[in-house]
């Protein structure tokens, strides 16, 4: 008996992409000690190899590198932060590739989340201002 792939349809993607979402709205950290984020990230990278389009060959590289960063235990924050920053510029240009709206809008917001989360993670002080996040990105 052979066990082949079988593909993921638009519905399954849609819904580890919502499941990516949720997990950037939480509190990252947290989310990052759950044993379960781990498979998120995993499944993440699967989806995103899935689509075979070297153009998202970076979203896999930093997808890894951040699954890595995540399992070594101390959150390098400056690290995640460009990461997901990079994440999300590159995610958002990516969902000019989804063939289904429903999933382009979700690989949209994805990216938007991404940028969000990425803003927490470089300046946790989750009430600052434009000011501060400009002078916080400047130095």
């Amino acid at each position: 008996m052979s066990f082949n792939k079988i593909p993921k349809d638009d519905t399954q993607h849609q819904n580890h992409l919502d499941g990516a979402i949720n997990n950037l709205n939480n509190d990252l950290q947290e989310e990052a000690s759950k044993a379960g984020f781990d498979n998120v990230l995993q499944r993440w990278i699967e989806d995103v190899k899935d689509v075979n389009n070297p153009e998202l060959h970076q979203i896999v590289v930093d997808l890894q590198a951040l699954k890595a960063h995540f399992n070594g235990g101390t959150i390098d924050h400056k690290l995640v932060g460009q990461l997901m920053s990079r994440l999300g510029d590159n995610t958002l240009k990516a969902a000019v590739f989804a063939e289904n709206p429903n999933t382009a809008q979700r690989v949209t917001n994805l990216g938007e989340a991404l940028l969000k989360a990425a803003k927490q993670v470089q300046n946790p002080n989750v009430n600052s201002t434009p000011e501060q996040d400009l002078k916080n990105s400047n130095g």
